[in-house]
């Protein structure tokens, strides 16, 4: 692994951060600065501590660390999504939330590797 590019769990938060920020532009004005804003951010607030743990692998537990946290963000977003999906029965979030429940799996799992195999 040459580069946390190379991390399936970082490819995937990097395309649904964008899929999300999309998803928020399309609701309405009033929330573009409230729950729009606050999605995006949480969004790729995922791939941005997916980054972070990784420029920090040397140190195996600040590595998990920072995955946790990008776990956090994932569940944050979800819960977003959630809402959105109750308020605006008319954006459309089902997909996101199912790429969402995967990604957290992915990230669960990768975490256990690096708990358990990761050489520092």
């Amino acid at each position: 692994m040459k580069s946390y590019k190379d991390l399936d769990i970082y490819n995937l938060a990097f395309d649904y951060a964008l899929e999300v920020h999309k998803m928020s532009l399309l609701l309405p004005k009033f929330e573009l600065y409230e729950m729009g804003s606050q999605i995006r951010r949480s969004s790729k607030s995922i791939k941005d501590n997916i980054v972070e743990g990784y420029g920090r692998r040397k140190y195996k537990q600040d590595f998990v660390k920072f995955l946790i946290y990008a776990h956090a963000s994932l569940l944050e977003c979800l819960s977003q999504l959630h809402m959105i999906q109750n308020i605006y029965t008319d954006v459309p979030v089902s997909d996101l939330i199912e790429k969402y429940d995967l990604l957290g799996g992915k990230i669960y799992s990768f975490i256990t590797y690096v708990e358990n195999n990761w050489k520092t």
